[in-house]
């Protein structure tokens, strides 16, 4: 007869394997800590963080993960630990398009985890100086939306930055109607968020509120304080947003499409190392005259390399004068990648690589 295990025999053995667990992290930690002593001998400002190496390591992880613990859970919990283990090699400090509780935020602590100094700026332009002027190790900046295209200030922010992209992240983007608790949804007369936001849940608005006013705030978290001092206002923000403001979350996932996104990136002092699925983001101004953007495209095609994105800004420098933001699939150091740069430059009024990093695969979750 088989003997059913009781409660606290289970508790028992629950408490012994989370000893062994806190022995093993312990063991994992004093091994990221030699690590870090190692980097410092060798290269004192070499870059600590390694997007590459953490994503081949989390997804090693999950492929191998067979048992009852859930499979998405395991990304998270071994991201902290890496995060934490990273810490005792330098302590990261990661500015981000603030302030707390914004989708930024949001792919902050997905790249980098929980334990990092978290900086949150009140601008994009203040990310990249915080990271410029070395109070920040990176920064994590939007660059565009799956419903609303291009965030301008980021790519305008380049247009003067020394800053090298070392990573990208895709962040679902699932948008929340947040509002005090006691507030219900006929009674609100003013939505307040960030354009963007607006913009995602457009279609979703007019047919729910209509004679609502729609106000414009700095960031979706700072929409979720203006609802909180307004007895008839509400916003447009994360879940995580409505924890921080103590407000009801009224609605879920009302932006227009479903599968919405936003790609970040993650700012820094160089590019990451080539690692065989990677991106190169260039900044080019074609020379004047018939047939500039052909010239500017044809060495890319004529490798077959992949141009997965262009984008055109004004220069601000000179009226009608453009700069073209592409995507190439590839590393600046691989050899057909190389050549082709090799050739832009004789064809270009100027050209300048934003970095090479890891592509990202798939929509974090």
């Amino acid at each position: 007869m088989t003997e059913i295990p009781s409660l606290p025999g289970l508790r028992q053995a629950i408490d012994a394997v989370d000893d062994q667990v806190l022995a093993l992290l312990n063991r994992r930690a004093t091994l990221a800590a030699e690590v870090g002593r190692l980097k410092a001998a060798a290269a004192p400002d070499a870059l600590f963080h390694a997007p590459a190496r953490e994503r081949e390591v989390l997804a090693r992880l999950e492929a191998a993960s067979a048992g009852p613990f859930p499979a998405p859970a395991v990304r998270t919990v071994f991201q902290e630990i890496m995060s934490a283990c990273l810490s005792l090699e330098k302590p990261l400090r990661v500015a981000f398009l603030g302030p707390e509780g914004t989708f930024t935020h949001l792919a902050a602590r997905h790249q980098f985890g929980g334990s990092g100094q978290a900086l949150p700026q009140g601008t994009i332009q203040a990310v990249f100086q915080a990271v410029e002027r070395q109070r920040a190790d990176y920064g994590v900046v939007p660059v565009e939306n799956a419903t609303e295209g291009a965030v301008d200030s980021t790519l305008d922010a380049f247009l003067d930055s020394s800053l090298a992209i070392c990573a990208e992240i895709l962040l679902p983007v699932d948008q929340a109607l947040l509002m005090r608790p006691e507030l219900e949804v006929g009674g609100v007369r003013r939505v307040y968020s960030h354009p963007q936001a607006l913009g995602q849940c457009r279609r979703w608005l007019e047919a729910h509120l209509p004679g609502a006013d729609r106000i414009e705030a700095p960031s979706t978290s700072e929409a979720a304080r203006l609802a909180r001092e307004d007895a008839e206002g509400a916003a447009v923000a994360s879940e995580l947003a409505a924890d921080l403001f103590g407000l009801r979350v009224a609605e879920t996932k009302i932006q227009d499409l479903a599968a919405n996104a936003t790609r970040f990136l993650v700012l820094g002092p160089r590019s990451a190392e080539p690692t065989g699925r990677d991106r190169t983001t260039l900044l080019a101004m074609a020379q004047d005259g018939p047939g500039a953007l052909l010239r500017l495209l044809e060495p890319l095609a004529r490798r077959g390399l992949n141009l997965s994105r262009i984008q055109s800004r004004p220069t601000r420098r000179k009226l009608w004068e453009y700069v073209f933001f592409l995507d190439v699939e590839g590393h600046a150091a691989d050899p057909a990648l190389a050549e082709a740069l090799e050739e832009l430059r004789g064809v270009c009024a100027s050209l300048k690589v934003l970095g090479s990093y890891p592509r990202a695969l798939e929509v974090a979750r």
